[in-house]
């Protein structure tokens, strides 16, 4: 396909989730299913400008002063990628499946300034949101939202229980040469995604993934793990295991000594983690699903540590669900700040006396993150807060310099705050709480 029939692709594809109000990923594999001579390299063109447009929605639309759908993917193009209005027109001559050239407005709104805009569309998140931007990041909240706004990389994290971090990177640095080691994490691996009109890394691809040398895994994603700092022999509650990505790194930290139990109210959840559990080498991790006060009971005050990965709105991974920040609702922000108090309440009775209760989010925003961690402790009288980047330099798994770039993530109860304009990664809250006794 010619770029500018590709260009008519994305409008057709933002023009269906205008009107159907679907997930990206659907419409996009329906799009591809019924243009089926379209190659993969026309696909991740295609997708990446619609992800982009979905990005950028906010200040591509104010910018353009039109809120069409060919006008989103124009401005994309024209602000967002770079080129000028004559480029673009260039990409349309003797394309029959190319659309319409630009018009005189559009044209405009590319070159517009729009520097003086509200910080809402500047940032490009939702207008209900900028008090909590604002009180999370003051004066950065602008570029917060910019950096959310952003493609995000592909990370990689080495399994240390089959092989050496060494032999890891110069057998993914072969097939990908786009990686590089973590500058957070001393078993990180990140594929760098700078061109939205290319294929993204195939990570699951290489041989290193397929032989359970390396597990795909956000670097903050990363460091939330490491933030329990885990000893050998120790017992630890995933509550709220998911698909588990924190559980594989937390009996990676264990070197398969100890035990991590996952547990998961809703098994379909856990589906992910039987393959990857496999695949990973691992040998002491025991999977739970179904009715917590009954599969869990004989746990009580018996864990060492409890990591807690909370339901939260996901405000810290926009960069990765582009769509989903314009569906979230205030309401449901506050039916999952109802849920992270019920998690924090219910995941504390499990740790013992002298144990600690690691709560992680993926947003960004105070009111799941601060409010929530203050509100436990006023009613818990037995926890107290640990820094959480002493936990870190305890696990051992920093890189080199680490301690430097992380310490400007540092917060109220020594919780850490990672975000893409601070540390490159998607968007993590990590607070450390330990239990009085032994």
């Amino acid at each position: 396909m010619r770029d500018g029939a590709k260009i008519a692709a994305a409008i057709e594809i933002l023009e269906t989730l205008e009107a159907q109000n679907s997930p990206v990923k659907d419409a996009v594999r329906d799009w591809g299913k019924a243009h089926r001579f379209a190659g993969s390299g026309d696909r991740a063109w295609i997708t990446g400008l619609v992800l982009d447009a979905l990005r950028h929605k906010s200040s591509v639309r104010h910018a353009m002063q039109d809120d069409s759908a060919r006008s989103l993917a124009m401005g994309t193009v024209g602000r967002i990628w770079s080129m000028t209005a004559d480029e673009i027109d260039a990409l349309f001559v003797a394309d029959d499946h190319a659309p319409e050239n630009l018009t005189d407005a559009e044209r405009e709104g590319i070159a517009r300034d729009i520097s003086d805009a509200p910080l809402h569309i500047r940032g490009d998140f939702p207008e209900w949101l900028s008090a909590s931007f604002e009180r999370a990041f003051g004066e950065a909240a602008e570029a917060e939202g910019q950096a959310l706004s952003s493609r995000a990389p592909v990370d990689l994290r080495v399994n240390r229980l089959k092989v050496e971090f060494e032999r890891a990177f110069k057998d993914v640095t072969s097939k990908l040469k786009a990686a590089n080691q973590s500058q957070l994490v001393s078993s990180g691996i990140r594929i760098a995604q700078t061109d939205p009109r290319g294929k993204a890394a195939a990570a699951e691809s290489i041989p290193s993934y397929g032989k359970g040398w390396v597990e795909v895994q956000d670097v903050g994603s990363q460091l939330a793990a490491l933030a329990a700092a885990p000893k050998k022999g120790m017992k630890i509650l995933d509550y709220c295991a998911g698909a588990g990505g924190k559980t594989l790194a937390l009996s990676a930290l264990l070197e398969n000594a100890g035990q991590v139990h996952a547990w998961d109210l809703d098994w379909r959840r856990l589906r992910a983690i039987w393959p990857r559990l496999k695949r990973s080498g691992t040998r002491n991790v025991q999977v739970h699903d179904g009715k917590e006060d009954k599969v869990l009971a004989d746990f009580v005050g018996k864990m060492d540590i409890v990591f807690c990965d909370a339901p939260c709105t996901g405000t810290g991974t926009w960069r990765r669900r582009p769509d989903a920040k314009w569906r979230l609702r205030e309401r449901a922000l506050e039916t999952r700040m109802g849920e992270q108090d019920t998690v924090l309440d219910r995941a504390r009775k499990y740790v013992k006396p002298g144990g600690r209760l690691v709560y992680v989010t993926c947003s960004l925003l105070p009111e799941e993150n601060e409010d929530r961690v203050t509100a436990m402790l006023e009613g818990s009288a037995d926890f107290k807060t640990v820094p959480a980047l002493e936990a870190l330099q305890a696990s051992g798994g920093l890189a080199e310099g680490a301690v430097e770039l992380l310490e400007p993530c540092v917060g109220k109860h020594g919780a850490i705050q990672l975000t893409p304009n601070r540390t490159g990664t998607d968007g993590f809250y990590v607070c450390v709480m330990e239990r009085a006794g032994e």
